[in-house]
């Protein structure tokens, strides 16, 4: 079965023009080795790698369709090998908010003071 037509049926993409822009454009790989040609013939067994949004998926083909079904019957279609997600460390995405809201009066002099990054403290 065509990549492009397997990559539509199982809904990883809204048309198999999309999977197919996707797959000439070399960001696919087949079992490991760059795939730039929407026609490349995939079948069982088959480990697919391509990013889709942010997220890079892993998926091992276990059918070819027959038709763009249904989610659960795209589902059917593969394993999903993709690694979950390392959960964000919510003190490195903004250190300074503690939660309060807006900054008083006090808290923007202190910062102020202690200067803030890429601009100059006021005393200099």
């Amino acid at each position: 079965m065509r990549l492009d037509k397997w990559l539509w049926q199982a809904r990883f993409f809204k048309t198999r023009s999309l999977a197919a822009g996707v797959v000439a454009g070399g960001k696919v790989r087949v079992n490991g080795t760059p795939v730039s040609k929407p026609a490349r013939s995939v079948g069982p067994a088959d480990v697919l790698t391509f990013a889709q949004g942010e997220v890079i998926r892993v998926v091992r083909i276990v059918a070819c369709g027959t038709r763009r079904g249904p989610a659960p019957e795209a589902q059917a279609l593969y394993d999903d090998l993709t690694p979950a997600p390392q959960p964000a460390d919510p003190a490195t995405q903004n250190p300074r908010f503690e939660g309060k809201g807006r900054p008083t009066g006090r808290d923007r002099r202190k910062m102020l003071a202690h200067g803030l990054p890429g601009r100059p403290t006021p005393l200099e």
